[in-house]
C-alpha cells in the first residue's frame, strides 16, 4: 500500500476478462488510492489502454473523454452476432468470397472521415435510465438513432480470411464493433469484431502503459508507482504559468480574465488552458470560451499533495 499517494493518472494496459470498473478497483487496491476513476470504458473482452485517474485527478476524467483513440481490431467475416462482437449470440452465417486488399479498400473508403453510426443495442448507453445492454438481455432491445462520429484513419494491417486486421483512429463515441459489423454488411457477408486492443488514448500510447501484474509486483517491492502528474495528463492543452498573485486568486476561486491566462500560442480551437504555479503544479483548467472576457473554471486543484 502506498501512503501519501499523489494525484495523477496511470496508463493501465487492461487485460481481457475484467470490466473497466473491476480493473480500476484492482489498481486502486494496489496503489492504496482513496479515489479513482477511469476515462473511456473498455469492454471486458477488450485489452489495452485504460486511463485511470487518481485522487484529485478524478476531476480530469471528463476532460479526457473527448480525445481521439486508436485501436487494433480483428474483423471476422461471415458470422454476425447480436452484440456485434465475439461475446454475442450468432444470428447469421454467410459464405465469404475471396477478398484482396483492393476489394477491401474500395469498401473501407466509405467509412473514412465523418460518418453516422448506430450504437449497438448491447451498450452502456441508457434509455429512460436503463443501460441498453440490460434491455437487450431481457429481450427488449432498443436501437438508438445514428450519431455523428469521425474515422480519422482506417488501415488494413492484414488479411487471413475469414479474418481481417484493422487499425482504426477515431473520435470519442465511436463503437469499433459497430464499425466492423457495418463493414461486414457492406462486403455482403456480414461480420463481427473478434478482438480489440486500444493502443492510444488521450495522447498516451502503450509504451507508457503498465499491467496490473506489474503494479502488484511494484507494491510488493515497495517500488514507486508510475503515476503521471496531473499537469502532464493533458499533453495537448496550452499551458500558462501563473505568478504567486494569480495563483493565490485562483486558489480562492476569484474571477480570472482571459488576458491573464492567454498563452500566446493557443489557436482559436484551443478553448481551454491549464494554469500551473511557479513549481509547475496544476492549479486549474479554465475555459476561455463565452461571450465575456471572464474565464470559466472547469477544474480547480489544491496541489498540497504533489512533490
Amino acid at each position: 500500500m502506498q501512503s501519501g499517494l499523489r494525484s495523477g493518472i496511470v496508463v493501465l494496459d487492461k487485460p481481457a476478462g475484467p470490466s473497466s470498473a473491476q480493473a480500476l478497483a484492482r489498481l486502486k487496491r494496489c496503489l492504496g488510492a482513496s479515489k479513482a476513476g477511469h476515462a473511456g470504458t473498455l469492454d471486458p473482452g477488450a485489452t489495452g489502454i485504460l486511463i485511470c485517474c487518481l485522487e484529485q485527478a478524478t476531476r480530469l476524467a471528463g476532460l479526457l473523454l473527448g480525445g481521439s483513440k486508436t485501436y487494433e481490431a480483428v474483423l471476422r467475416l461471415g458470422v454476425e452476432t447480436d452484440s456485434l462482437d465475439a461475446d454475442g449470440q450468432v444470428t447469421a452465417r454467410r459464405p465469404v468470397a475471396r477478398l484482396d486488399t483492393a476489394d477491401l479498400e474500395r469498401v473501407l473508403e466509405f467509412f473514412r472521415g465523418d460518418i453516422r453510426q448506430a450504437p449497438p443495442v448491447f451498450s452502456a448507453l441508457k434509455h429512460c435510465g436503463t443501460p441498453l445492454y440490460r434491455l437487450a438481455r431481457s429481450g427488449k432491445p432498443i436501437q438508438k438513432p445514428p450519431r455523428a462520429v469521425t474515422i480519422h484513419s482506417l488501415t488494413v494491417m492484414g488479411i487471413a480470411l475469414p479474418e481481417v486486421r484493422l487499425r482504426v483512429r477515431c473520435s470519442a463515441g465511436t463503437y469499433v464493433r459497430a464499425l466492423c459489423a457495418d463493414i461486414g454488411t457492406a462486403l455482403g457477408c456480414g461480420g463481427h469484431m473478434a478482438a480489440l486492443r486500444r493502443t492510444e488514448c488521450c495522447g498516451f500510447g502503450l509504451e507508457r502503459a503498465i499491467s496490473l501484474e506489474s503494479l502488484a509486483r511494484r507494491g510488493e517491492e515497495a517500488g514507486a508507482p508510475p503515476i503521471i502528474p496531473m499537469v502532464d495528463a493533458l499533453p495537448g492543452m496550452p499551458e500558462h504559468r501563473a505568478d504567486a498573485a494569480l495563483a493565490e486568486r485562483i486558489g480562492r476561486g476569484a474571477i480570472v480574465r482571459r488576458e491573464e491566462v492567454w498563452t500566446g500560442h493557443a489557436g482559436p480551437e484551443d478553448r481551454m488552458v491549464k494554469v500551473v504555479d511557479e513549481r509547475r503544479r496544476l492549479l486549474a483548467v479554465v475555459d476561455l470560451g463565452g461571450d465575456t472576457d471572464r474565464c470559466r473554471y472547469r477544474c480547480v486543484f489544491h496541489p498540497t499533495d504533489d512533490p
